[in-house]
């Protein structure tokens, strides 16, 4: 079994989305590439995206405390039921079940040292093509 995957990129968590976004919009200097008001922003930096998001109600408290890290590697996987075997043989099970974000189908995973990954299959449309 192999771990493919192909993209990654930061994701910050803020329950304040919208004031994190005008905030990197002005450090950055560029307006998001991609941006669902209040919900997701997208940024694209040199060798790296930025992602900005307002986590779900149900998963709000997760962020507010300030020993939990809001920031998130996500790696676009291409099969998300291997990456989820791959990850299970490290010893590493996700926690929770698969959930369906605007994005595709995602699940949340933890280093060794507790750091969140989120493993997501990227929505396909039409002939297999991804929606950017």
């Amino acid at each position: 079994m192999v771990f493919q995957y192909t993209n990654a990129f930061v994701t910050i968590a803020s329950v304040n989305c919208e004031k994190l976004v005008n905030f990197y919009t002005k450090l950055l200097e560029q307006k998001p590439v991609v941006l669902i008001p209040n919900v997701y922003a997208e940024f694209n930096l040199v060798s790296m995206r930025l992602g900005i998001f307002k986590p779900k109600n149900t998963n709000e408290s997760e962020f507010e405390g300030i020993a939990k890290s809001k920031i998130s590697l996500c790696l676009e996987v291409s099969n998300l039921e291997d990456a989820i075997a791959h990850i299970t043989a490290l010893g590493y099970p996700p926690p929770g079940d698969i959930s369906i974000a605007s994005h595709g189908r995602e699940i949340y995973a933890y280093d060794p040292d507790g750091n969140r990954l989120i493993l997501y299959q990227a929505k396909r449309v039409g002939s297999g093509e991804r929606r950017d």
